[in-house]
């Protein structure tokens, strides 16, 4: 068993909290100043809006069944979603395997067979990559269950679904996390191989 976390000698002590404890107390500190604007998206959230937005995105994906330890997969360029579904798979004890944004088809599927995730969610497309229909031509060799995509009839779906968890239910499962669990998976640039999977904790 390796640590998730380490540190030398400092007169600042690392954070015994999980990411959602963390925002919580940042909310009750500065409910009102900014947390996350996005200019091109013209989005602009306060803490306490930021807040309001991850807890539906966490209850959204409660509602299509995403679990604790499940693998939830970002494929996008930053958008401001890209930040919600970071926090809301925190919330909810699910870990975020971020995917690199220049991958072609043949790194995107090593990436979903190799991290086991059910459920992707990504961007049609960006730029000159058109990543709706590399998911189309990997779909079939993946274990991925769902996919949904930013800024279509899929992402008011899964907002939708949040209406079916109640906030105590989303509450219940945060109480179980700890600071010492996992919460992200990134990959390696694989400049010698295959890229690998580093996994990240809430402490990390």
């Amino acid at each position: 068993m390796k640590l998730s976390s380490d540190s030398g000698p400092t007169s600042v002590p690392l954070l015994d909290e999980t990411i959602s404890q963390n925002l919580a107390r940042t909310v009750a500190e500065h409910a009102d100043r900014d947390a996350l604007v996005s200019v091109e998206q013209g989005i602009r959230f306060t803490y306490a809006q930021f807040a309001d937005e991850v807890d539906q995105v966490a209850r959204g994906l409660m509602g299509i069944g995403v679990d604790k330890g499940d693998r939830v997969g970002i494929w996008s360029p930053n958008f401001a979603e890209w930040v919600l579904v970071q926090y809301a798979t925190a919330r909810i004890g699910a870990i975020l395997v971020t995917i690199n944004p220049a991958y072609r088809s043949s790194e995107l599927e090593y990436v979903l067979n190799q991290s086991g995730l059910s459920v992707l969610v990504a961007v049609e497309s960006f730029l000159t990559s058109d990543y709706r229909s590399m998911v189309e031509e990997v779909w079939e060799r993946v274990p991925a269950e769902r996919v949904i995509y930013l800024h279509t009839a899929d992402w008011d779906d899964l907002l939708d679904a949040s209406g079916e968890v109640p906030v105590r239910q989303l509450d219940q499962r945060t109480a179980q996390l700890t600071a010492g669990e996992a919460i992200n998976i990134q990959y390696t640039s694989g400049t010698t191989g295959f890229p690998k999977g580093a996994t990240l904790s809430h402490r990390n």
